[in-house]
């Protein structure tokens, strides 16, 4: 069998090894191109197959992130308008104070009715256009109002609810200028009654909408550091040493050249056969 022509038997050994080499340096340079040590099932199904899981849950955080910014951009339309509603009910307020003064009467008393009176427009005003993207949370007497407001908060798909409050009812009309009266006892009424509970009740909201803008803030950031540190462990798992298939490489490309010169010199075994019959 040494001597056959028929079979070469140290050839089919180069060409194993050459083939077994070429492969490899196919998987290196896929490694290298991709920065990938597994970048596709065939390299490692079981890692491969996890590594997909994980991209997943990034994307999946990623879009939370997207809705979770429409309800902060909701939350932050809702603590302005209200904002807006309690500075202007210290002005409105100052002049309770004074239409409280008996002695406050006349043209007096008629000028400080109005200027009040265009206040509480402004707080309906600032209630009426609290809408973010079609919606609100404090206008019930819109039809844009969307009552509570649940958004995703996680990859898994739990929610987190923003309730809604009827700032119409609950504030505004308690402090309206149908509240107001004509006469110093009715100013007085109104200050430490309905406009002293509304004022309360502004406070409460304000307080409430900016825990639900805190909660929001730090779910936010809680997925996008979530998704670092996943992407972080994805890295350690699929990423390539590419200093490793650097050194690997340059070997491979060495034994390539080798078991080349190999087959080489396997396929001029026949031609020694030659001169055993004087060829």
């Amino acid at each position: 069998m040494a001597n056959s022509i028929n079979t070469n038997a140290g050839a089919m050994v180069a060409l194993q090894n050459l083939n077994k080499v070429s492969s490899e340096m196919e998987t290196i340079q896929n490694r290298i191109s991709t920065g990938l040590r597994v970048s596709r099932a065939q390299d490692d199904g079981a890692v491969f197959a996890v590594a997909q899981g994980l991209r997943s849950d990034v994307g999946s955080l990623t879009s939370v992130n997207e809705q979770l910014g429409g309800a902060k951009g909701l939350v932050d339309t809702t603590i302005t308008s209200l904002t807006n509603v309690s500075d202007t009910m210290g002005e409105m307020k100052n002049i309770l104070v004074k239409l409280a003064d008996e002695n406050v009467n006349g043209d007096t008393r008629t000028q400080y009715e109005e200027q009040y009176k265009s206040l509480a427009a402004n707080v309906e005003g600032f209630i009426e256009d609290s809408r973010y993207n079609g919606k609100s949370l404090i206008n019930d007497g819109s039809a844009a109002v969307h009552g509570s407001v649940s958004v995703i908060r996680n990859e898994q798909g739990e929610n987190y609810t923003v309730d809604s409050y009827s700032a119409a009812a609950s504030i505004f009309n308690l402090i309206s200028s149908g509240a107001l009266g004509t006469n110093a006892a009715s100013a007085a009424a109104l200050l430490t009654g309905s406009f002293a509970t509304a004022e309360q009740r502004v406070g409460t909201q304000l307080n409430n909408y900016a825990n639900d803008a805190k909660f929001i803030d730090n779910q936010v950031s809680f997925n996008r550091d979530k998704a670092d540190a996943i992407e972080r462990g994805l890295g350690a798992l699929v990423d390539a040493d590419l200093a490793k298939e650097s050194a690997n490489l340059q070997a491979l490309q060495v034994k390539q050249q080798l078991s080349t010169q190999s087959l080489g010199i396997a396929n001029q075994s026949s031609q020694v056969l030659l001169s055993l019959f004087g060829g």
